[in-house]
């Protein structure tokens, strides 16, 4: 029995109403004996697995260790997740930071193969921390499969606090949110950018990310985003946003022809 989150309206009602109800939806996600099962299993088998060969060769603990990262698209791609984790993250050209999506960068540091003799899998709260973050993605995935809005907006409310807190440049902050496609969505319909945006230069890209942000939140900083408040606002007009494109669309000449042809 796959769970099936309550999801009666969309729009800001609907996040509003998913927002209230979130923690009794997860806790009835997590008692669910298949949930159960999955976090049983990681936690019996994944100190065992020692090499990043071991982990890409039980499907079922891979699928689950990707799911923490929202990778869980890559659970056939073995090879190329094995290089990623071979190659950890402490040195420069390791595959896991040339590549623009930084959660493969936070997927290979977490389980640590490439960077210590003894992988992080070893660690008794290794466990709990992956678990952790599995229970998130996995209700996200659930929500996503019924409203994507509402999917995106819940991983901006975790992944943007925690960009807006690192030691890195405000350029770098912008540049990882341009490499990560969620969090670009999010940016780009919140500030009512078009989809052909991310065809400019990405210095171009930065400058009006930056211009679009002072002028809608007060502040060009992905720092300020720290603010519950801000991040609420963030939110907010991301989905409001999502909520009159999907109007536009629906009301637009393409759409009303192809409703008269069904009918």
């Amino acid at each position: 029995m796959s769970f099936q989150p309550v999801l009666p309206l969309s729009g800001f009602t609907g996040w509003g109403f998913l927002k209230r109800t979130m923690e009794r939806q997860q806790a009835v996600q997590q008692a669910l004996p298949v949930q159960q099962r999955d976090e049983a299993y990681f936690r019996d088998k994944i100190g065992k697995a020692d090499t990043a060969e071991k982990l890409v060769n039980d499907k079922r603990l891979l699928r689950i260790a990707l799911t923490a990262f929202g990778l869980e698209g890559d659970v056939n791609s073995k090879a190329f997740i094995q290089k990623i984790l071979e190659g950890g993250t402490l040195k420069e050209g390791s595959l896991a930071n040339k590549l623009a999506d930084k959660q493969y960068q936070k997927f290979a540091a977490a389980f640590g193969y490439g960077d210590f003799s003894v992988p992080r899998t070893r660690l008794s709260t290794f466990p709990d921390e992956i678990l952790t973050q599995f229970r998130a993605r996995s209700f996200e995935t659930a929500v996503g499969a019924q409203n994507n809005t509402f999917r995106l907006a819940m991983n901006a409310e975790r992944e943007i606090p925690a960009l807006a807190s690192r030691t890195i440049s405000e350029n770098a902050k912008w540049f990882t949110v341009l490499g990560n496609a969620p969090l670009r969505e999010v940016m780009q319909t919140a500030l009512g950018l078009p989809k052909s945006f991310s065809s400019i230069n990405l210095d171009q890209q930065v400058a009006v990310l930056k211009k679009r942000t002072e002028a809608a939140f007060g502040s060009s900083d992905i720092g300020q985003f720290r603010d519950p408040k801000k991040l609420e606002a963030l939110t907010r007009r991301f989905i409001l946003q999502s909520e009159m494109q999907g109007q536009a669309a629906a009301n637009s000449p393409a759409a009303t022809a192809l409703q008269l042809l069904r009918r």
